[in-house]
């Protein structure tokens, strides 16, 4: 995220001697990507951050793919994903191709035994269901229904559920996962024609230094291995940090919607962007104000990327039948549109009171053994009249 903070102590100048009040160096880390070109913050702990006394793997994490190749409209029951206590077991991988993984998570905890880190890609958290507290080495972040937790890869991290009942659409970015670039200028700020802006955007705070030494076990997923790390300090020990690489939340009902006279087409909703794929949100909003307006979307081919919704709460204009929680996968190649009857209903209407989430990957997605146990028969012959 281009935007500079900072959080507890720090020394007046970059690699420069900071000296602890009992005597002793606290220990400078560098947290970039891109090598030394990407985002970076510097952050001081109180040990080195690589006293490691045992490393060992634990399982492989590789999604089983059902479907390599799809060109059928499907779509997927999310609420039927069962509830697990622990939080790395309840993720669930839906969806991959090269550039990201797309899937769901109902935990009813997170395990105070171990931190969790990905080494091999940035967050996605939607929070659909539940509140509490993301917890990192940069501070706190409290997040609840409706939040975007945007988590930079390699993030060491532990999450504070309030409840047992949460519900999580996640994404795993093989890129960095920023805002859009045609809402920011030369310096990073977002434009005056942005559907957010700084102000919406909530950044890590509280931060505790944990000053204290054991057995602190960081489970880390690198190339869809999980890791297991034993380190001799806990992972928290930072006293101070400063730059611009570090998580932080925005909330979807902070998204204000762009409208126009006549419907408007989905890039209005972008929110995030990464390499391969976009993230569009979907809000209340009032309708196209045109005389003769059709509010529901045209039918469409999207030739070049899959259109994955995840349908979170109201009624959505173009669909029939649609839970909470499920999702539908429109792939490229095809056209798809509103289901029958939607036009219709949607002219003359005002307003709308839907709330979804919409990934656009470019390149297409293969689907997994986890998915088709969650899908719904023959959702491509939706459309037919009966």
């Amino acid at each position: 995220m281009s935007r500079y903070h900072s959080l507890g102590a720090i020394p007046p100048k970059r690699h420069t001697t900071f000296e602890k009040p009992e005597g002793g160096l606290y220990q400078e880390e560098l947290f970039g990507t891109a090598g030394f070109v990407g985002m970076s913050s510097l952050i001081y702990h109180v040990h080195p951050p690589t006293v490691v006394s045992e490393v060992k793997q634990v399982k492989d994490l590789t999604p089983k793919i059902g479907v390599k190749k799809n060109m059928k409209a499907l779509s997927f029951k999310g609420f039927s994903l069962p509830q697990i206590d622990d939080y790395i077991e309840s993720r669930k991988i839906l969806f991959v191709n090269n550039d990201l993984k797309i899937g769901l998570a109902a935990p009813k905890s997170f395990s105070k035994d171990y931190f969790y880190r990905n080494s091999d890609s940035d967050e996605m958290l939607f929070i659909h269901i539940g509140s509490g507290k993301l917890r990192t080495m940069y501070g706190s972040i409290d997040f609840t229904y409706g939040d975007y937790l945007i988590i930079p890869k390699g993030t060491t991290y532990q999450i504070d559920f309030d409840t047992k009942d949460n519900r999580i659409l996640f994404i795993e970015s093989a890129s960095a996962i920023t805002t859009p670039k045609r809402y920011r200028n030369n310096y990073g700020q977002l434009l005056e024609h942005s559907p957010f802006c700084e102000r919406d955007i909530r950044l890590p705070k509280d931060l505790k230094t944990h000053d204290e030494k054991g057995q602190f076990k960081v489970l880390s997923k690198k190339q869809d291995v999980l890791w297991e790390y034993t380190h001799e300090n806990h992972p928290f020990d930072v006293v101070g940090w400063d730059g611009f690489n570090y998580p932080y939340a925005f909330s979807i009902h902070d998204f204000e919607p762009i409208t126009g006279r006549i419907h408007m087409p989905p890039p209005i909703h972008q929110t995030w962007e990464a390499a391969g794929f976009v993230v569009c949100s979907f809000v209340p909003r009032m309708y196209d104000y045109h005389p003769k307006s059709v509010p529901s979307p045209y039918h469409h081919s999207n030739i070049d990327s899959e259109e994955l919704l995840y349908y979170v709460d109201g009624d959505f204009m173009s669909r029939n039948n649609i839970e909470k929680g499920q999702l539908t996968l429109h792939p490229g190649g095809i056209p798809h549109g509103p289901h029958p009857g939607a036009i219709e209903r949607s002219v003359g209407k005002k307003e709308t009171g839907e709330l979804a989430v919409m990934i656009d990957p470019f390149s297409p997605l293969m689907i997994t053994e986890e998915a088709m146990n969650l899908q719904v028969d023959d959702y491509y012959k939706s459309w037919m009249i009966d």
